[in-house]
């Protein structure tokens, strides 16, 4: 088995890499959209990505089927992989309702989770943090994945808390561990941080956590992506969860009150504090109907409007929301999550957020180049084989005979970011050739507009019905000893 090989492509001195594999993205849209440039998924492609996951933080549609087949006859660039989302599942039962399901709703999403892990899901993802899936109980989320387990499925978990917006990052982390002990299923840790000033440091107590689970048995994973900021929104980063009940019309129905308006500035005061404070959140997209400046701050939004920075944010939700890039994390604790060996490379790749252009290649200048605290074959790893073997990928991740031909070729010595928080739209450098399914999509440098990816099905025996979809209509390549 080869991990990444020299190519003497000429004058340049070059790595012959197994793809990369990106293991929580927001690429759905993208893959879904009637425009072929969007299901290309260049942003991924440039960075040497031929796999991506999606699906993630519980937003994963549970018509597997569907999904694939629409890949396939539509044509993407990438391929992908499918979770299940908590909550699809439970919204199609019990809508956004704040309140506990009963055994025979509960029973219906146990079936959705096992329909969709029949049709090709690979696991169960949850964004515990988000309304209305922040409802659901540890008992609810170990009841449905019992079901992934019973596929051999995998746990995905965006954290409950990440800092201390309710049971605090460490209270999360314990919550994940539990639910994979009681469910007997392996849990994957999505972006894992300690966001905020209040819980810098506290990688030190979440790693202690993590690995004295794995001591016991439990299999856990988690994946980061390399930036200081978070990428989200105005509600999400400052409003309380109870506001959110309803969506951005239910909040907006409180803050026409005066009385819960009042409240609702009060916890927002804290989650400003939470984040850093109204300089640390600078706005990178408007949602709705919100004009304001994108490139500035909270806090320069609120000086130029005259406004305290609570208030400027509470007018921008009154019409909409704003994108944000949230400059809440430590480079101690990025650097201490960086370094441990089951942690792997992930982009949460998202509009209006470098992340989706540039997580690949700036961990690799991160950590390989500019510090040289890790060497090419563990970035390698983290980036293709060892995804692979998270999400249970059979075939992919690796230079190996009979696998597929997912293959990137990159300049280790232009291999770059250039998309920043001000600019985040912008293509990484350095991949030279890009194979997915042994197809050139990326060939000296430029797209060659060939769209050779495939959705990838968990392939799993269900009562009833065999589910052995392949992963292509096509017989799809394989690497051969002799290729380039």
């Amino acid at each position: 088995m080869t991990l990444c090989t020299g190519a003497d492509l000429g004058r340049i001195r070059a790595r012959r890499c197994p793809g990369f594999i990106d293991p929580h993205t927001h690429a759905g849209s993208d893959l879904a959209s009637g425009d072929k440039a969007r299901r290309a998924n260049l942003p991924f492609a440039f960075q040497g990505v031929t796999t991506v996951v999606v699906g993630n933080d519980g937003d994963g549609k549970p018509e597997i089927s569907e999904l694939a087949k629409n890949a396939r006859s539509a044509g993407i660039g990438t391929n992908v992989a499918y979770l299940a989302g908590l909550g699809p599942i439970r919204e199609a039962v019990l809508g956004k309702a704040n309140r506990a399901p009963s055994p025979d709703e509960l029973a219906q999403m146990k079936q959705i989770t096992r329909s969709a892990m029949c049709e090709g899901a690979w696991g169960l993802s949850a964004g515990l943090y988000y309304v209305p899936q922040n409802y659901a109980s540890s008992e609810e989320v170990i009841a449905l994945a019992k079901v992934a387990a019973e596929f051999n499925g995998y746990y995905d978990t965006h954290l409950r808390d990440e800092s201390t917006y309710n049971i605090t990052v460490t209270g999360a982390v314990n919550e994940a561990i539990s639910i994979g002990r009681a469910a007997d299923i392996p849990v994957h840790i999505s972006h894992i941080k300690a966001l905020g000033p209040a819980v810098w440091g506290h990688s030190t107590k979440m790693i202690a956590a993590i690995e004295q689970a794995q001591a016991s048995g439990i299999r856990i994973t988690a994946d980061q992506y390399p930036w200081e900021a978070s990428g989200t929104r105005i509600s999400n980063a400052l409003v309380p969860r109870w506001a959110l009940e309803g969506g951005l019309n239910g909040l907006r129905a409180r803050l026409n009150s005066a009385e819960t308006r009042a409240t609702i500035r009060q916890e927002m005061l804290g989650g400003l504090e939470r984040r850093g404070g109204a300089d640390k959140l600078l706005i990178t997209g408007l949602l709705g109907h919100t004009h304001v400046e994108v490139g500035k701050t909270l806090a320069e939004l609120a000086r130029a409007t005259d406004r305290e920075p609570v208030d400027a944010a509470i007018d921008v939700l009154m019409t909409g929301d704003a994108r944000v890039a949230s400059f809440n994390m430590s480079p101690s604790d990025i650097a201490a999550f960086a370094h441990k060996e089951w942690v792997v490379t992930g982009s949460d790749g998202s509009n209006g957020h470098p992340r989706k252009y540039a997580s690949f290649p700036k961990a690799y200048r991160d950590l390989v180049v500019n510090s040289s605290t890790m060497d090419m074959a563990r970035f390698i790893r983290r980036s293709s084989g060892q995804t692979a073997d998270i999400i249970g990928l059979r075939d992919r991740g690796y230079l190996k005979k009979g696998f597929a031909a997912d293959i990137v070729i990159f300049d280790p010595d232009a291999f770059a970011p250039v998309a920043t928080y001000q600019s985040p739209r912008e293509l990484s450098v350095g991949v030279r050739h890009l194979l997915v399914n042994g197809v050139p999509m990326i060939a000296d440098g430029d797209y060659t507009g060939a769209l050779p990816g495939a959705p990838l099905l968990h392939e799993v025996i269900c009562i009833g019905s065999i589910n052995r979809i392949q992963y292509s209509a096509e017989p799809i390549a394989k690497v051969q000893p002799n290729m380039p």
